[in-house]
């Protein structure tokens, strides 16, 4: 079955728009991962992705993306968990996560470093003032980042943040740059920075990001949750 028109425009443009985000910042489009958002579409939209010529797809729910990776392991996918992760899932999500964006505390670093495979990881940065919402504060970035390097089944990619609502997404991205700076201070491989989603990822790649996590802009609107 070919991809549905509209997902095949939906895909063309936002590539398109990530290779002149590329040359007005001066770097090659090669440098980005896409990461597809899936979160509540069916299998079926991620096969068409990968006729479009997607390999990287994220989730958020790992009710939702372990039945998903199972259907589609023929399929040549790297699968991103991008969601808040429970230390009580890790282990699961890591059995078929290849990357994890959302690390963010030490519990949850104990708790996959427990995993059956070893598994790519970044820290997620709070970049808001509310500390209830999801992310590691800034002042603490650098312990959880030795914490991570003191495990063998996890690898160090980078960091990751979302650019708050009230404020300017460049200026949120460029303070997550110079975190990822410190952290490749005691980290110099951690050269990663997921960045960037569908009405930022402009900004993103204007302060150096390497993966964006786009959903809406190449999926449409999301069905309901169930």
């Amino acid at each position: 079955m070919s991809a549905a028109p509209e997902l095949a425009e939906r895909y063309a443009a936002v590539t398109a728009g990530i290779a002149e985000a590329c040359a007005a910042a001066g770097r090659a489009p090669e440098e980005i991962t896409l990461v597809v958002v899936t979160k509540f579409h069916p299998a079926q939209l991620i096969r068409e992705l990968v006729e479009l010529g997607a390999r990287h797809v994220g989730e958020n729910r790992h009710q939702d993306a372990a039945p998903k990776a199972a259907e589609l392991a023929d399929l040549p996918l790297t699968w991103h968990f991008v969601g808040q992760l429970q230390s009580n899932k890790a282990k699961a999500v890591a059995r078929y996560a290849d990357v994890i964006h959302s690390v963010d505390r030490a519990s949850l670093v104990t708790a996959l470093a427990g995993a059956e495979r070893a598994v790519d990881v970044f820290l997620e940065v709070n970049l808001t003032d509310d500390p209830g919402r999801g992310g590691v504060a800034p002042s603490e970035v650098e312990r959880l980042a030795e914490q991570v390097l003191a495990t063998e089944r996890l690898r160090l990619r980078g960091v990751m943040g979302v650019a708050p609502l009230d404020e300017d997404a460049r200026s949120a991205f460029a303070r997550l740059r110079a975190i990822g700076e410190r952290v490749r201070t005691i980290a110099p491989h951690a050269t990663d920075l997921s960045a960037g989603m569908s009405g930022d990822y402009a900004e993103a790649i204007a302060e150096g990001a390497t993966h964006l996590r786009i959903g809406t802009a190449i999926t449409g609107k999301r069905p309901a949750p169930h």
